[in-house]
């Protein structure tokens, strides 16, 4: 797996685009996320149907249609710096084939920031435009607007790449080893989901898989984790970090299970790397070489996220 072209990273006064890809954006955490943005000293640009709510399916902000015609005027956009999505949910794959990848490809590389529903949008970004992609806390998510730890380990990213090259787990090695690969994955469930459309890669060969999720029962991260497995979508990949498993079962529940579906590819297994939905979520590039050193419980970036 090759490593993808990173963005330039961002200085003060760039202007930045608030998308809402997926599900319904509540206004109040949306303008707490924006006046931190602006304390950044940023200046926030919030799309047209960023506060929308489909008329008939609540769960999504607005149509399919005004969704992706969002993201690609924010992309297309050549004063905006960065696309950063509000929320996740669902509904970024309805959408996905709405958007013209050959002229988000012509744009060239720009900053775009998100997690969980947007792990569909991180591997298009790969497959399709070959562009480094943060996974992190989004404008109006809970953990961005509350917590500091997420802030600052975002701002920093955003800013000043180099200062935050390693990441540090709160957890041990499921299976001990070091491994070198390119940094993928996101939302187990999303990834799963993905699998046979044409903005999935076919593989995870060569690279860091990332995995987390949020509010599943056991049997359900087995059907998963499962389909990855038997699709040979695993084949290949160099090591596992895992992040957050909040709302499912009780961890050792979970840990078993990893073991069980995962333990057999003879890769390091690290966990709790403090991704995803869990409180002060760390960011995470996707696309870009790293090492991990799951005993250590480190992950080092070949180089900063962005350039």
């Amino acid at each position: 797996m090759k490593a993808l072209v990173r963005p330039r990273r961002l200085a003060p006064g760039a202007r930045v685009a608030v998308v809402a890809p997926s599900g319904p954006v509540p206004e109040e955490r949306l303008q707490a996320g924006l006046d931190i943005l602006r304390g950044w000293d940023l200046e926030p640009v919030v799309a047209p149907h960023v506060l929308d709510r489909h008329g008939t399916f609540d769960y999504l902000a607005g149509t399919d249609a005004d969704r992706a015609a969002d993201l690609q005027a924010a992309w297309c956009d050549p004063s905006v710096d960065a696309v950063l999505c509000a929320r996740g949910g669902y509904g970024v794959q309805r959408m996905a084939a709405l958007l013209d990848w050959d002229a988000l490809r012509a744009v060239g590389p720009k900053v775009f920031l998100g997690f969980s529903d947007i792990t569909a949008l991180h591997e298009a970004f790969a497959t399709r435009l070959g562009l480094v992609t943060l996974h992190g806390p989004m404008a109006a998510g809970i953990d961005f607007v509350k917590n500091a730890r997420a802030q600052e380990h975002l701002r920093a990213t955003l800013f000043e790449p180099e200062s935050v090259r390693t990441l540090h787990s709160r957890g041990g090695a499921l299976v001990p080893g070091r491994a070198r690969g390119v940094l993928l994955g996101g939302c187990l469930s999303l990834l799963a989901a993905d699998l046979g459309t044409p903005h999935a890669r076919p593989s995870a060969r060569g690279g860091l898989l990332c995995l987390e999720d949020v509010n599943e029962e056991t049997y359900r991260l087995d059907r998963y984790l499962t389909q990855l497995l038997r699709a040979g979508w695993l084949d290949g990949v160099t090591g596992i970090l895992l992040g957050s498993w909040e709302r499912c079962d009780p961890y050792d529940r979970i840990r078993a299970l990893v073991l069980d579906r995962l333990g057999g590819l003879g890769v390091p297994i690290a966990e709790e790397f403090g991704f995803g939905h869990c409180e002060g979520a760390l960011t995470v590039p996707f696309g870009v070489p790293a090492e991990l050193d799951a005993e250590a419980g480190t992950l080092t970036l070949d180089v900063p996220a962005l350039a």
